[in-house]
């Protein structure tokens, strides 16, 4: 999996994942959010939109990623989600947690 990180108004971090996030990426993922959550930017979009697959384990990275950026008085929001994604999230009830958001620009609207 590619993880394409940017910022958007300066404290906004984008990760954009490409291909599957599972167990092998997953660690990764987590990494990523805690080293930009240590730079200071806890306000996190996380792009779903060319992830084809996502298991428990991604699930778990995005749950602890969220956990993070909240402790750091930050959020973690979701954009971009495929058919496979939504269906994990809503068969975890985690859909609740893990709003989705349409695009990028939707989920940094009130930051």
């Amino acid at each position: 999996m590619e993880i394409e990180k940017s910022y958007q108004d300066g404290d906004v971090a984008v990760l954009r994942l490409v291909g599957r996030l599972n167990m092998v990426a997953a660690p990764r993922l987590k990494s990523d959010i805690d080293q930009t959550v240590a730079e200071g930017r806890p306000r996190i979009v996380v792009d779903l939109s060319e992830v084809s697959f996502m298991d428990s384990s991604g699930l778990g990275a995005l749950i602890a990623g969220l956990k993070k950026s909240r402790q750091a008085s930050g959020d973690l929001r979701i954009t971009g989600v495929t058919q496979q994604v939504a269906t994990v999230l809503q068969l975890t009830n985690l859909d609740k947690v893990l709003r989705a958001h349409p695009s990028v620009e939707a989920a940094t609207d009130g930051w």
